[in-house]
C-alpha cells in the first residue's frame, strides 16, 4: 500500500482552499500516481481557534481560517467515498502542547503529525536561524530535546531530522533517540529532496534505530499543492526498504494499522 500522509489543503498556485473541491483535485493527482490514500495535514497555525498560542507575528497572522471549515471538507469527501483522511500538521508549543490538545480534542482526526518550525523564537527551517544563533550542536542538543517531547502528543512525527536543514550535518546518538521516540510513528519523507540540501527525512541512521526498536512509519511528500501529491514517494519507500521496513502505518480516528509497504 502507498499512503501520502503529509500534504495542505491547496490551490494549484498555493492559495489556501478548504474545500471539497480542493480535495478532488489531489485525489485525482493521487490516482494518476498510484497512491492508495492521502492524507491532508494543514499547519495548525492557521485557523482562528488556536490564535491564543501563538506569539511570533509571522503565526499570529496567519490564523484566520475556520479549523470547521478544513475539517467539514475533510469529513465531507470521506463520506462521498474519497480515499482521505483528516489529519492536522501540529507545530508543537512545548509549554502549551496541553492547551493545544485541548482545543483539538472535539474534532474526528485520524492522525495528527507533530512537528517543529520554530524553538524560542529561533526558526528550524527558517529565519531566524536557531543553528546560525545558537550553533549545530547546541541547535540539535535543543530541536531534539523538542522532538521526544512532541512525540508523547502526535501519532507522527513529520521530517523528524529538520534541525539539518542548515550548517553541517552532525553524528548524533540515533539510537537513543530513538528509544525516547517509541510509541509514535515517524514520517518518512521526500520533502527534503526538493530543500537545498536534497535529502530524504529522516537520514539513514535514525531510520534504521527506528526500525531497531520497532517505531513504525508513514510515507509522504509535504505537498503543497495538487501536482505534487505523491512526489518522490518511490523514492522515501525505497528508503525505507533499505533500513528494514516492509509496512506502512494507516490510520482510522487515531487507530493504527499496518499495511505491507508499497
Amino acid at each position: 500500500m502507498i499512503v501520502d500522509y503529509h500534504m495542505h489543503l491547496r490551490a494549484p498556485d498555493e492559495a489556501i482552499d478548504h474545500s471539497v473541491s480542493a480535495i478532488e483535485r489531489y485525489v485525482e493527482v493521487a490516482g494518476e500516481r498510484g497512491v492508495d490514500e492521502i492524507g491532508f495535514t494543514e499547519h495548525v497555525y492557521y485557523f482562528e481557534q488556536t490564535r491564543s498560542l501563538w506569539s511570533e507575528p509571522s503565526q499570529v497572522e496567519r490564523c484566520i481560517y475556520d479549523i470547521e471549515e478544513y475539517v467539514g471538507a475533510v469529513v465531507e469527501a470521506k463520506r462521498r467515498g474519497y480515499p482521505v483522511k483528516l489529519g492536522l500538521e501540529v507545530d508543537h508549543l512545548r509549554d502549551r502542547a496541553d492547551e493545544m490538545d485541548e482545543i483539538l480534542q472535539p474534532y474526528p482526526w485520524d492522525y495528527l503529525v507533530g512537528s517543529i518550525h520554530w524553538i524560542d523564537g529561533l526558526g528550524v527551517d527558517g529565519e531566524p536561524s536557531l543553528v546560525e544563533a545558537v550553533g549545530p550542536e547546541a541547535a540539535w542538543a535543543r530541536y531534539y530535546d523538542w522532538l521526544v517531547d512532541a512525540a508523547t502528543h502526535a501519532d507522527v512525527l513529520a521530517h523528524p531530522d529538520l534541525v539539518k536543514m542548515y550548517g553541517p550535518e552532525l553524528d548524533w546518538d540515533w539510537d537513543g533517540l530513538a528509544e525516547s521516540l517509541v510509541g509514535t510513528c515517524l514520517e518518512v519523507s521526500s520533502a527534503g529532496l526538493h530543500r537545498p540540501h536534497g535529502k530524504l527525512y529522516p537520514n539513514a541512521g535514525l531510520l534504521s534505530a527506528a526500525k531497531e526498536n520497532g517505531i513504525p512509519i508513514t510515507t509522504a511528500s509535504d505537498a503543497h499543492v495538487p501536482q505534487n501529491v505523491g512526489r518522490d514517494l518511490d523514492r522515501a519507500i525505497e528508503h525505507a526498504k533499505a533500513s528494514g521496513y516492509e509496512s506502512v502505518t494507516v490510520f482510522d480516528q487515531r487507530d493504527a494499522r499496518q499495511e505491507p509497504l508499497g
